[in-house]
């Protein structure tokens, strides 16, 4: 009696482990993934807003940080912009104090376009060529240098804030 138990016995063990061994071989295949669901994934978590380094003037270069290079960038644009406004003769009937908003667009080569620029009615009816005047100022810049996403040069879009006073 005693045999026939633990032969009992053993019988259900070697049937149980058979078993398991035999359904829980998925834990051990190996899982395939395409090259282009790796892309996916990838394309997924990159962060399209962000860059690894800004638009830059060589000027700007020898900022510390990142942020430093960006403030720099800015001002520099904000600073050629404003004196070349400041050369021009602006003649007004009433007295203008806007912020104009100018988007623009840095190519991959480093190539600056005007893409679009928000002026206010008042100030557009008192400066009717606000926008040439900003065009043709935005081509005294020195040497852009594109930004940078992961090593390689990619094209970014700017909004820049402008504060006209004209009395």
């Amino acid at each position: 009696m005693y045999i026939s138990l633990s032969d009992e016995f053993m019988k259900r063990i070697s049937f149980i482990l058979g078993f398991l061994l035999l359904f829980s071989c998925n834990y051990f295949t190996a899982k395939k993934t395409s090259s282009e669901a790796i892309l996916n994934e990838e394309l997924k978590a990159f962060n399209w807003n962000e860059v690894d380094d800004y638009p830059s003037f060589a000027l700007c270069d020898t900022a510390a940080s990142k942020e430093l290079r960006k403030q720099c960038f800015q001002n520099t644009l904000t600073n050629v912009i404003t004196d070349n406004l400041q050369k021009e003769t602006i003649i007004v009937k009433q007295d203008v104090n806007d912020t104009i908003t100018i988007k623009f667009q840095i190519s991959e080569t480093g190539i600056l376009s005007l893409i679009d620029v928000t002026v206010d009615s008042i100030t557009l009816q008192e400066i009717p060529d606000i926008k040439s005047m900003l065009t043709s100022s935005l081509d005294s810049l020195p040497k852009i240098y594109p930004a940078l996403k992961r090593g390689q040069q990619v094209k970014t879009e700017f909004r820049l804030p402008v504060v006209i006073q004209v009395n």
